[in-house]
């Protein structure tokens, strides 16, 4: 299994990180907001645990949402 994680950055807008959130990873407006606050707070922040097809393909839709929007948003996954 694989966690889905984003990165902090100065550039990328609180409320797009929130909407990504709750687009790519089905989360409710409160808990996006936490997971946000996370990855503020802490560089970084789990959207979720999925297999390892699942969890590129989550990847590659961030990141890819991100730069259609011109933010530097970084996502990235990692083995658990």
């Amino acid at each position: 299994m694989y966690q889905v994680i984003l990165l902090n950055d100065n550039f990328t807008p609180m409320e797009f990180v929130v909407v990504v959130i709750q687009h790519f990873f089905n989360k409710d407006r409160e808990t996006a907001t936490q997971i946000m606050l996370k990855v503020h707070q802490d560089g970084r922040g789990v959207c979720g645990v999925y297999t390892r097809d699942i969890a590129a393909t989550k990847v590659e839709q961030v990141i890819g949402a991100a730069r259609q929007a011109g933010h530097p948003l970084q996502c990235v996954m990692e083995a658990i």
